[in-house]
């Protein structure tokens, strides 16, 4: 007789190893979105602020290359 589980145990036609696999990008995906929203609230240093307005006047004053 034939041997129907993976090496893991999980079934070979993979039902409950699918629902786990999806599981565990569904918890993935919360984990990335969470530290994007950490990262795109993060306050922006002063110094990087005053290097874009240099730039936009730069570039509103037509000194470009």
């Amino acid at each position: 007789m034939t041997d129907k589980t993976n090496p893991a145990g999980n079934p070979a036609k993979g039902g409950a190893g699918l629902e786990e696999a999806r599981l565990r990008q569904q918890a993935i995906g919360v984990k990335l979105r969470h530290m994007f929203d950490e990262v795109v609230n993060e306050p922006v240093p002063d110094e990087f602020l005053d290097i874009l307005r240099r730039a936009d006047e730069r570039g509103t004053d037509g000194g470009g290359a």
